[in-house]
């Protein structure tokens, strides 16, 4: 590894011993990086150097109309806020910063100023709770945070030393999108308008991603300023094709990897433009991608399949590309969305271990019920439990290697994802003789919901806490809304009756304690769970019930 730029050495520490790491195809001229390497700096920097200063970089919508932040006034409150986080809260190269805020100007902003200050940031979706929040600051030893102010009420658990989920860790904490005199903006406002990036090694952390595993243990997954910047560089340039009139849109979060990349990353690579909008439901999507004459859209099956009825009365005429990722993409998902729109959808699997999408494939290069081939950069096997090839058309466990790949922070699962060399991300698929992909299943029991990852143990573990329930097990069942919704079978105490209310209270019971997706949607009362002989639960026995 290059010598490091970090004064706090935590992340680079906490790296699992390289014996573990997957094998890395570095030897390719998409990925060939300097040793020293900023990605904020990268992104921003390198475009405006490139001519593009002047373009439109985001798209906010400010009462009611579509205002544009160029590539120079980006830069601008990017380097004041850089500022603001050395000079005024301290922050040393290799802190750790979380991050809290919808898709927004100023959550852009936070995000590309603590990069190109050295700092490592740990996004976070805005519907965690303080619960979720804690287990995420402790194991990355957070001490600051950068918060949306409206999403205040859950992080100031986190700080109160009377509250348990407070974190000793996090000393201090700065708001955004408030124009109070101790913001990150007000305090920006009076900084220099440049910051000189951080002199980062390309494989200096940046991002520590958290993801659910399917013990509901969070798993912080470590990425290199050169691995976000390879995300911008293969599956966009040799799948996507993004120029610099491209204007995307869509609807992941930028604390997802998908939403990071297909909404921020990506376009500034290229001299794009993207749109940044909260809470956007099938409908206000659709209307952004005609407010904004939006040609590239990023989001879930779920919101395809319900935009395309509604199709008929926008006019989506500037869109081009639609990319799917998040969850399986049913085949007829794919037809609905193009008898709709006569747009074929780029389908792509990824994960938040690889950064990014790996397999992909557009256009004519599309094959029926196929996810697409490796993304160029990227090799894939179907593997059976010996780690041997399997033949053609036969299942086997999903296999990968690229220039990205799984990098736990100190978690003994990376032993279970990376083996001989290969990234194993669950799943079982066929892979035909010309190297197209078929996804079969998960194989594990993680619930992939509108494209949202939950683990049925952690939801379990709340549904117990109930004075009510005296046993539950908690599976995903197929939906062909979400793809999957949770579903909890629950054995209560004598004197409580399973009826529509108690439904209602679990429900609610569940959405106060942790991220309201991950509330079951069903629930059904039994009187007792099946088990095994030595008395675990038979969770594929929970799927045919």
């Amino acid at each position: 590894m290059q010598p490091t730029a970090h004064v706090d050495t935590f992340a680079r520490d906490n790296l699992p011993p390289e014996s573990q790491w997957p094998a890395l195809l570095l030897d390719n001229p998409d990925v060939a990086y300097p040793a020293r390497l900023n990605c904020a700096a990268e992104l921003l920097d390198r475009a405006i150097e490139a001519g593009h200063g002047a373009r439109p970089a985001i798209w906010s919508e400010v009462d009611g109309k579509p205002q544009a932040t160029t590539y120079a006034q980006l830069r601008e409150l990017v380097d004041r806020s850089a500022h603001v986080l050395v000079e005024d809260m301290g922050l040393k190269p290799g802190n750790r910063v979380l991050l809290r805020g919808p898709n927004t100007l100023q959550m852009a902003v936070a995000l590309l100023a603590s990069l190109k200050a050295g700092l490592v940031v740990v996004p976070t979706m805005p519907l965690l709770r303080a619960k979720e929040l804690k287990q995420i600051i402790d194991k990355a030893s957070v001490s600051a945070a950068l918060c949306d102010v409206r999403l205040a009420d859950e992080l100031a658990r986190c700080t109160q030393a009377d509250d348990e989920f407070f974190c000793a860790n996090l000393v201090q904490v700065r708001y955004f999108h408030d124009d109070a005199p101790g913001s990150l903006e007000s305090l920006a406002a009076a900084k220099p308008a440049e910051f000189a990036a951080c002199d980062t090694a390309s494989d200096d952390v940046c991002l520590i991603a958290f993801t659910s595993g399917t013990t509901g243990t969070p798993k912080g997954c470590m990425q290199f300023h050169r691995d976000v910047i390879a995300m911008c560089d293969l599956f966009p340039r040799h799948v996507l094709k993004p120029t610099a009139d491209d204007v995307f849109c869509g609807t992941p979060p930028l604390a997802f990897t998908f939403g990071l990349g297909g909404l921020l990353c990506f376009p500034l690579r290229v001299g794009a433009s993207t749109v940044l909008i909260e809470k956007l439901t099938p409908a206000l999507l659709l209307q952004t991608i005609e407010r904004f004459r939006a040609t590239t859209v990023f989001t879930a099956p779920t919101f395809y399949r319900q935009m395309a009825p509604l199709v008929k009365d926008s006019d989506i005429s500037s869109l081009r590309k639609t990319v799917s990722a998040g969850e399986a993409l049913p085949q007829a998902t794919r037809d609905l969305w193009r008898d709709a729109t006569g747009i074929e959808m780029i389908d792509g699997i990824g994960g938040t271990e690889m950064i990014h999408i790996f397999i992909s494939s557009a256009g004519g290069e599309v094959r029926p019920g196929s996810i697409g081939r490796a993304v160029p950069g990227y090799v894939v096997q179907a593997l059976d439990d010996d780690m041997q090839p399997v033949p053609p058309g036969v299942t086997g466990n999903l296999a990968v290697r690229g220039p990205t790949g799984c990098r736990y922070l100190a978690d003994e699962r990376q032993k279970k994802f990376v083996r001989d060399g290969w990234n194993l991300p669950g799943d079982a698929v066929t892979i035909d003789a010309d190297g197209y992909v078929f996804y079969q299943a998960r194989a594990d029991d993680m619930i992939v919901s509108s494209g949202y990852n939950i683990a049925g143990p952690e939801i379990e573990t709340v549904l117990m806490q109930h004075p009510a329930v005296v046993e539950c097990g908690v599976t995903g069942v197929p939906d062909d809304l979400r793809g999957q919704v949770v579903k909890a079978f629950v054995v209560l105490r004598p004197g409580f009756e399973g009826n529509d209310a108690m439904v209602a209270e679990l429900q609610a019971f569940v959405k106060n304690a942790v991220a309201a997706y991950k509330y079951p949607r069903l629930v059904s009362f039994i009187d007792a769970l099946p088990r095994t002989e030595t008395g675990k639960l038979k969770r594929s026995a929970l799927k045919t019930m």
